[in-house]
């Protein structure tokens, strides 16, 4: 992989990470079509790293308020919230550790991400017709957002898109469930990138290379798409995004059935 490719898939996955509409469905897609597509999990991991750095950066007051809660007992609510997002990672790390070989064939299977793609919009199209909710992340709608993104493993399903809608349907103010789930996400990708950490590190000079200027690219965009699915989510316009992934899904059906 040569720079120009890596930087190409680093700005993809940076403004698809946070937009519901699939990065890593995007990345298959676009590694196949590119012809640039590489062993195992570790550039996607790369990538999301990259969003992994957008976020702990946009949210980085937030973060350092549940580090101090951690010694500081009168922070009642931010050790809640680390608690409900302990309790929503629970569903993905188990997929993800008894499913890693099976997940890892999806990401081959470029017919399978386009048909994902699909069910993305019709989850995303769903949030149309849910009653618009004002409640906070609970421990019930956490195990949701928390199912949403274990279903988001498989490429294709957009992981802030499934945990967002899981969370509207659960009646969390969806502002508030978008907040939740850009968090929901650092336990997720920082799980990932521990579970390929010896792939990472075994990387030659020559293949870092192209790996980091991904990285850098996917966090650049990642910052940009965070304030994007914010303002979307205030202004009601979540599910549009939806006719996008019919599109995206249709092209990849067509040209790789």
């Amino acid at each position: 992989m040569n720079y120009l490719d890596a930087l190409f898939l680093g700005c993809l996955q940076g403004l698809t990470e946070f937009l519901p509409v699939s990065s890593s469905g995007h990345l298959v897609l676009a590694q196949t079509i590119l012809g640039v597509k590489q062993p195992g999990v570790a550039f996607e991991v790369a990538l999301h790293f990259g969003s992994w750095l957008a976020v702990v950066a946009y949210f980085h007051k937030t973060i350092w308020r549940l580090i101090r809660s951690v010694f500081d007992s009168s922070m009642k609510s931010e050790r809640k919230m680390i608690g409900l997002l302990l309790l929503g990672s629970v569903p993905a790390g188990v997929v993800g550790l008894t499913f890693k070989g099976m997940v890892e064939g999806a990401f081959a299977n470029p017919l399978l991400t386009s048909i994902l793609l699909i069910v993305t919009g019709v989850l995303l199209l769903s949030s149309r017709f849910m009653i618009k909710g004002h409640s906070d992340v609970k421990i019930l709608s956490a195990v949701m957002m928390g199912l949403g993104q274990a279903l988001a493993i498989l490429p294709g399903i957009s992981r802030s898109g499934s945990t967002i809608v899981f969370g509207m349907a659960a009646q969390v103010e969806p502002a508030k469930a978008a907040e939740f789930s850009f968090l929901l996400s650092l336990p997720a990708i920082g799980g990932a990138m521990l579970l390929n950490a010896g792939d990472l590190a075994s990387l030659d000079a020559v293949t870092a290379g192209p790996y980091l200027a991904g990285m850098i690219a996917s966090f650049a965009l990642s910052v940009v798409a965070v304030f994007t699915v914010l303002a979307v989510i205030r202004r009601g316009r979540f599910s549009w995004f939806a006719y996008y992934c019919f599109a995206a899904g249709a092209l990849g059906i067509y040209l790789f059935k």
